[in-house]
């Protein structure tokens, strides 16, 4: 059963149909992606941590999923995590797990409801990703961070190998909207033999 998600999931576009697979799959998610050793979340939560010293700064832990990315920042010492998702029943584990100040259900397509400087950091550890959000989602939370808010970002091997989100970062970098404060090519499910970039971006003035 968890191979049929891994191979279906990178073939759902319409967000439609990946609230309908979260959906489906939020009961074995869990034991799926950590049986497979997922060090993702572990990654992105270490490098933000080494460069955001304030861990009472909110946090937005975009696309939660079931929490296993709030449960990684929190274990670096993070203490106020809102959270937000398209998948009620993935939304309902996250919120088992009290780690979490606001958890709030988006609808298909839509964007958080944040205003710049509400968050010091957005956090979208392999949230931007075919099955996941859409490659522009990149603009939307970047224009939810003020000058000097980080973007703490993921983009696995799938990710890497589709221009739409590649381009869209290098536009970003290149246009001077965000310097590149981290990037390390890591491992991101273990036993699948996959990798995964971290990125800490941090938005600029202008």
């Amino acid at each position: 059963m968890a191979n049929d998600f891994f191979e279906k999931v990178y073939h759902t576009t319409s967000q439609d149909a990946v609230e309908t697979l979260y959906d489906d799959w939020a009961g074995t998610y869990d034991d799926d992606v950590t049986g497979n050793d997922y060090r993702t979340p572990g990654r992105v939560a270490e490098a933000l941590a080494a460069h955001l010293p304030k861990r009472d700064m909110p946090i937005l832990d975009f696309a939660c999923g079931t929490g296993l990315s709030g449960a990684a920042l929190a274990a670096v010492g993070f203490s106020v995590i809102d959270g937000c998702d398209l998948s009620e029943p993935m939304l309902e584990t996250a919120r088992a797990r009290g780690i979490y100040r606001h958890l709030v259900k988006l609808e298909p397509d839509e964007a958080p409801n944040a205003a710049p400087g509400d968050y010091g950091a957005i956090a979208a550890i392999g949230a931007l990703s075919p099955g996941a959000a859409p490659a522009y989602y990149l603009d939307i939370l970047l224009a939810r961070l003020a000058p000097g808010g980080l973007l703490a970002l993921s983009y696995n091997d799938h990710t890497l190998a589709e221009s739409a989100y590649t381009s869209r970062l290098e536009r970003a970098l290149e246009t001077g909207t965000v310097a590149e404060r981290f990037r390390e090519h890591g491992d991101h499910l273990v036993k699948l033999g996959s990798k995964s970039t971290v990125y800490i971006l941090e938005k600029q003035a202008g």
